[in-house]
């Protein structure tokens, strides 16, 4: 059996004291009045969103290829960051997305934050949600 000293839990735990993050509340009205640049990321699995929908708006990369994505030096780069000021990350819950801020953060990106609850609490509000 493999032996883990700090679980999932932990690491969010300590995620989330390092990032900022915002209510799905807070996501929609800032989108409603912010300036462009600012880029919604959805990083949930390919098949969260075909059978769930997405949030209108946002881009999508699978959470596996996030750093790549985002690395201008990365053979995977897109050209969506190019213009880029700000990124919100949100996966279903909100635990892959702190780990993902978190991540980011450690490469340098400063304007960033995830949304808690993540696509969960989104529809759970009554938010608007496109067809993948």
């Amino acid at each position: 059996m493999i032996c883990i000293t700090k679980g999932v839990a932990e690491l969010v735990a300590t995620a989330d004291k390092k990032i900022f993050a915002m209510s799905p509340e807070q996501v929609e009205t800032y989108l409603a009045t912010a300036p462009q640049g600012v880029l919604l990321v959805d990083i949930r699995d390919i098949r969260e969103i075909k059978r769930e929908g997405k949030i209108p708006g946002s881009f999508h990369i699978p959470r596996g290829m996030l750093e790549f994505w985002i690395d201008p030096a990365s053979q995977y780069y897109k050209p969506q960051f190019e213009n880029a000021e700000e990124l919100i990350l949100y996966c279903n819950k909100g635990a892959r997305s702190a780990l993902a801020t978190q991540t980011l953060m450690e490469m340098g990106v400063t304007n960033i934050a995830h949304m808690t609850g993540g696509f969960t609490r989104w529809t759970e509000e009554g938010r608007e949600v496109n067809d993948s």
